[in-house]
């Protein structure tokens, strides 16, 4: 294996990471409407990922500068002809990180709800966009011989992009809910269970579509057989759900987005954004990719960081494993 191919494993992996983290965190935000019955039960929701929410996206801006050192010109392409979407989930996620650190800095119920309505949205749509961005990244755009995307934004929104999109937001969505319920006592553990186990239902439903459409489009041996593992995943993911184990209900989640998000990569392989103009100015991992002195450097950095982060997000996970409880929130002061 040459360092370029190697860091396409790696690109794809520090994108499983973001997924699976930060995709459990947009589920928790967008179930806010679904299962804050009151004040307190929406404090224990957003406190469920207080801890952590921000360490998940630090993933993101890792992936990205790796993106831009390794395949500077696919992350030059990419950003240029996907710049709307993605400065809306830039904007988006602003959005929500801002009213997680504001929301409890007011004291009426109009300012709170104000800011429960940014988490949701600054939830949903970068659940949904991410969904459409990688779709397109999969099938292909408009890349003319200079590698420059010659489409418009709503060319982006094709059939195939549409359902990665929704199947993104239901997946995310469903792996929220099933936190909410690991972290969470009460009736509200209860709520969330049942609303994980319908949405659930859904999400199986059209993932399955969405799995099927890309191995038909994209056949291989290893894209048939993870598109496989992410449907039994998911399964599993529904029957621990349905057996009151929402430890395994979330480690089979966890699962299913990796398999996927593997699925897409695979699919993708050995291109890194194909041309629907004409195959020859495909951007491939050969022709995208940095030169080796820069690839060997970086490969040498991330032997020693990539442990040392792997660590410390497990450490912090560890020290804030319990139940967010109804009974610690309504003891805590109004603000917390």
């Amino acid at each position: 294996m040459d360092l370029a191919t190697l860091w396409f494993g790696i690109i794809a992996f520090l994108f499983v990471g973001y997924f699976v983290l930060d995709g459990f965190d947009f589920g928790v935000g967008m179930s806010l409407p679904f299962l804050g019955k009151d004040d307190v039960s929406r404090r224990q929701i957003i406190n469920t990922i207080g801890p952590v929410w921000d360490l998940n996206e630090t993933w993101l801006i890792v992936a990205g500068a790796c993106l831009f050192a390794s395949f500077p010109e696919w992350y030059a392409s990419l950003f240029s002809g996907f710049y709307l979407p993605l400065l809306v989930i830039l904007l988006t996620l602003i959005m929500r990180g801002v009213s997680f650190e504001y929301r409890h800095q007011g004291k009426t119920e109009k300012w709170k709800a104000g800011f429960d309505r940014m988490i949701i949205i600054g939830s949903a749509v970068p659940a949904f966009l991410w969904g459409v961005a990688f779709a397109n990244i999969i099938q292909g755009v408009a890349l003319d011989e200079r590698h420059v995307y010659v489409g418009t934004v709503f060319d982006l929104l094709n059939p195939y992009g549409l359902l990665g999109g929704l199947t993104t937001l239901l997946l995310f969505f469903t792996h929220g809910v099933t936190f909410v319920a690991l972290k969470t006592d009460g009736q509200l553990r209860s709520d969330a269970r049942r609303l994980a186990l319908r949405a659930g239902l859904i999400t199986l439903v059209v993932a399955a579509v969405f799995l099927i459409w890309t191995v038909a489009a994209h056949f291989s041996i290893v894209v048939l057989a993870l598109a496989a593992l992410a449907a039994v995943s998911l399964v599993l993911s529904l029957v621990a759900n349905m057996r009151d184990r929402e430890g395994w209900a979330f480690v089979f989640g966890a699962a299913t987005t990796l398999f996927a998000v593997v699925t897409l990569f695979a699919a993708l392989f050995p291109n890194v954004l194909p041309s629907t103009i004409d195959l020859a100015f495909s951007l491939t991992i050969e022709n995208a990719s940095s030169t080796e002195y820069t690839l060997q450097i970086m490969t040498w950095t991330a032997l020693v960081a990539l442990p040392l982060v792997l660590l410390y997000q497990g450490w912090t996970y560890w020290i804030f494993r319990k139940r967010v409880t109804r009974a610690s929130i309504e003891g805590a002061p109004v603000h917390a």
